[in-house]
């Protein structure tokens, strides 16, 4: 810069000095339109160089304004910058009205204004205030006007960790009007469902949920889990309601233990015990579980010849194993084999002793005629049980 400048002024001086000093100094004649400058060449150079610098000036000023416009912009950017730099220092200190306050303050003239007052709407809503935050969504709605979907998102989302579900869905409908498959408004569609326990419409939307891809499996799982659970406990339900809920789900969910019993015992609640025991029988080749065993050892099956068979057949493969004993004493109940029920029962006390069991052998007990030996085991069954007796489990009780 200095060089080009030091050659500009060498130039500017040997021309005018070339007009005094030269001889011969040139001579430069323009005609233009019957118009006449008559020059030395040295003029000539002093004159170009006179012009170049008024046109440079010329064009200085000309684009002053724009480029203050852009230092004034570059400043208030950098400002914005920092306030927001320092908003997120003191929202993680958990200073949340002064972060809130930083983040508004200017927000208008930022390049993020949008950014900023969806940011403030969330720290509103984390102090409490809905009325300052649906005003913060409000001014970041008429800050971008193509931004109508993140606005409505976030005021989605925020109205759902705030239990505002019935406002939630009418934001999330005016999404999907226009978009009935946007994948995030899925997802906060799918988690308000499932805050609100609606099975039914949950149920319905898990194929999209699924198709979507943005929740893991795991979630998604979940979720069903617990939408075909809570619909099999649902009263009155018949055996084409509870097969047509197990047929939507997934194949390999149809080995969950948690679906299994759920669906073994919406069976039983509808007076399909021959189905549940098929089912319990199906379940325990595949995986054992001492929760269907005892759900089978409670079932009033007609064959209970049978019944037993299958419960002493599974004594075979775990002879040691309390639960089996239970259940195959509670059979030999019901096929009256009091002995063999006495000897199932009390081997089952002496590897684990439960309330159950005791209740089972004081209720044995009753029918041998022995009160003395009834009593003491139903006041052995009391000392174990932390609830008391009215919530001891009750074989002719099983499906209340």
């Amino acid at each position: 810069m200095k060089f080009g400048l030091f050659l500009i002024l060498a130039l500017l001086i040997g021309s005018v000095a070339g007009h005094f000093m030269l001889e011969n100094n040139g001579y430069v004649l323009i005609n233009f339109r019957g118009y006449t400058v008559e020059m030395s060449v040295p003029v000539l150079i002093f004159v170009s160089f006179v012009a170049y610098i008024a046109v440079r000036a010329l064009v200085r000023l000309w684009q002053t304004p724009r480029e203050l416009g852009e230092m004034a912009a570059r400043a208030r950017s950098r400002r914005s910058g920092e306030r927001i730099a320092k908003a997120l220092v003191a929202l993680s200190e958990g200073k949340l009205a002064r972060g809130e306050r930083l983040l508004t303050k200017g927000a208008a003239s930022s390049e993020t204004p949008l950014l900023s007052y969806l940011a403030a709407a969330r720290t509103a809503q984390a102090q409490g205030d809905r009325q300052r935050r649906d005003g913060w969504l409000k001014m970041a709605r008429d800050s971008d006007s193509g931004a109508e979907n993140a606005v409505l998102l976030t005021q989605a989302e925020l109205q759902i960790a705030a239990g505002e579900f019935d406002a939630a869905r009418k934001s999330l409908a005016r999404i999907r009007e226009s978009q009935p498959a946007h994948p995030l408004a899925l997802k906060l569609l799918g988690e308000l469902y499932h805050a609100e326990q609606d099975w039914h419409a949950l149920t319905d939307l898990l194929p999209q949920l699924r198709r979507a891809k943005n929740i893991s499996s795991r979630q998604l799982d979940d979720w069903t889990i617990e939408a075909i659970e809570a619909q099999l406990k649902a009263p009155n339900l018949d055996i084409d309601s509870i097969n047509a809920y197990w047929n939507q789900l997934p194949r390999a969910l149809r080995k969950h233990g948690r679906l299994r019993r759920a669906r073994i015992a919406a069976l039983i609640k509808s007076g399909n015990d021959d189905v549940a025991a098929t089912e319990i029988c199906r379940a325990l080749k595949a995986d054992w579980d001492d929760d269907l065993i005892a759900v089978y050892g409670a079932l009033r099956l007609p064959n209970k010849h049978a019944q037993l068979r299958q419960t002493e057949k599974w004594l075979n493969q775990q002879p040691e194993n309390p639960v089996v004993l239970l259940a195959a004493g509670r059979v030999s109940v019901r096929n009256e084999l009091w002995g063999k029920a006495r000897s199932y029962i009390e081997s089952s006390i002496a590897i684990a002793p439960t309330p159950a069991a005791y209740h089972e052998l004081g209720q044995l007990m009753i029918k041998l005629d022995d009160p003395a030996a009834a009593t003491t085991a139903f006041a052995k069954g009391l000392t174990l049980s932390n609830t008391g007796a009215l919530d001891l489990p009750r074989l002719e009780n099983f499906r209340a």
